[in-house]
């Protein structure tokens, strides 16, 4: 997958992971915990169907802690990748408000959601994408865009 993602024929961006076991949920506090003025320019500059009427553009609050899966391929190879959901960052700060702004609790219920649940009582799979900035230069330029993670399905005996 990461060779077809280097291929400039073949440019493959999105694709459906399922590990083969899933060894950790971590987080990591960022060092910086507001976006930069760089990232800021960024955000403001406007799109190609911009009008003068529409709403400002909203900028969300950056979060304060990297979130990231630590799992096996069916080769035994392990990776950690980081996982960019919108969601993830939701239930960071609803669990951020319900712990009464504790980031150490917000951050374990995370883990408990992710961990403890979808990968130990869920069939869970990872939508990876890649970024354009790193697409090419990174050894693995996918990072997590989503996850999906149906309840395990039983076959019955038919007999």
């Amino acid at each position: 997958m990461i060779a077809e993602a280097k291929d400039k024929e073949i440019r493959t961006s999105l694709a459906v992971f399922k590990p083969t076991k899933v060894l950790n949920f971590i987080y990591k506090k960022e060092p910086e915990r507001e976006w930069s003025k760089k990232k800021l320019a960024q955000f403001e500059q406007h799109n190609l169907f911009y009008k003068a009427d529409d709403k400002k553009f909203e900028i969300v609050k950056k979060l304060p802690y990297k979130f990231s899966f630590k799992f096996e391929d069916d080769e035994g190879k392990r990776s950690t990748t980081m996982i960019e959901d919108w969601e993830t960052g939701e239930l960071f700060w609803n669990c951020l408000r319900k712990f009464d702004g504790d980031e150490q609790k917000a951050c374990e219920a995370v883990k408990q959601k992710y961990f403890n649940d979808f990968a130990k009582t869920k069939d869970l799979y990872f939508f990876l994408g890649t970024t354009q900035r790193h697409h090419y230069t990174a050894p693995n330029p996918f990072i997590i865009i989503g996850t999906f993670h149906p309840k395990h399905i039983t076959q019955l005996d038919l007999f």
